[in-house]
């Protein structure tokens, strides 16, 4: 069997299993809010969809931010004051969030493009730090209390979000529809680029494209995603505080996105489901969640070194060769 052959087998094989492993996981996210606590399930997909956007930029443009939670965060806070002082109704709302993110992205990755590596995450966490303390002292953001008490209203003047179920299957909508628009990025010419410029840039360059521009496009992309994340979860809690726009959160989307399986397209999601799951489950229990959850990144990485998800795919891979 000729190497090519191997290797086509090989992408059938992960597409196969991949399409398993999404279809599994939204019928059990449909079955979910009927026996687990659906504000629960609302919190880790808010966070899955945050962790995807994160591994648009890392997973396939190899560009490491350490300043995400400043698109999540800020997202939240434009959602949250549109909704509550101005009236809003949530979708628009959301859109808003979105859209102040993806502009933020813009700003943010013009800077921070212009230097590769490390130097490329420090300018990150810089300016997130920088708009941490915007954030501190704004008056819109009301400081250390946040913004509270934010309706969740009617979607399109019709649906009550107030009800449970009803906000529930609107935030899985939300979920689904950004993971496919990260799939359809991906999967796209523009999305195999962006492939190469992570595999190896200098001849990505020397094949004629514009590796800034693409590397812009993707940081943007990811923003605005990040925010669609924040708004929503705004949205779902009614309140956007501090907590979102820290440091510690930009650590901890990138811990999700490593306990899954950086690359892949369901494994941030899993990952996300874990550390939500883990904070959830120790939040009462007395025992510091920090240290649990760095004692089950210390075992993933020494046994699974390509994330939870990385490794059933190469395990399955490799039966399949």
């Amino acid at each position: 069997m000729s190497e090519a052959t191997l290797h086509q087998e090989r992408a059938a094989a992960s597409v196969r299993l991949e399409r398993a492993l999404v279809a599994l996981g939204i019928v059990a996210l449909i079955a979910a809010p009927f026996v687990v606590y659906p504000i629960f399930v609302m919190k880790m997909l808010c966070f899955a969809l945050f962790a995807c956007a994160f591994n648009l930029l890392l997973g396939y443009t190899g560009l490491l931010s350490f300043g995400h939670a400043a698109f999540f965060g800020g997202a939240a806070y434009f959602c949250a004051y549109a909704v509550k002082a101005w009236g809003w109704p949530p979708e628009a709302g959301i859109l808003l969030g979105t859209a102040g993110a993806a502009a933020m992205g813009l700003v943010m990755g013009f800077l921070a493009i212009r230097r590769q590596g490390i130097y490329f995450s420090m300018i990150t966490l810089a300016l997130a730090q920088m708009f941490y303390f915007f954030c501190v002292q704004a008056s819109f953001t009301e400081g250390e209390d946040g913004i509270q008490g934010v309706a969740r209203g009617k979607l399109f003047g019709m649906v009550d979000l107030n009800v449970t179920m009803n906000m529930y299957f609107f935030v899985l909508a939300v979920f689904l529809i950004g993971v496919f628009a990260i799939w359809r990025i991906v999967n796209s010419p523009f999305g195999m680029i962006l492939r190469s410029i992570r595999e190896n840039e200098n001849r990505a360059i020397s094949l004629g494209y514009s590796v800034s521009r693409y590397k812009l496009a993707a940081f943007v992309m990811s923003a605005g995603l990040a925010g669609f994340a924040g708004a929503t979860k705004a949205i779902v809690f009614q309140f956007a505080t501090l907590t979102d726009v820290t440091w510690q959160m930009s650590g901890e989307v990138i811990l999700m996105t490593l306990l899954g399986g950086i690359g892949t397209m369901v494994g941030p999601a899993v990952g996300a489901g874990l550390v939500v799951g883990l904070e959830n489950t120790l939040a009462t229990s007395g025992f510091p969640v920090t240290i649990a959850t760095g004692l089950i990144f210390m075992i993933c990485v020494l046994i699974f070194r390509r994330g939870i998800v990385g490794e059933i795919y190469a395990r399955w891979l490799g039966r399949k060769g």
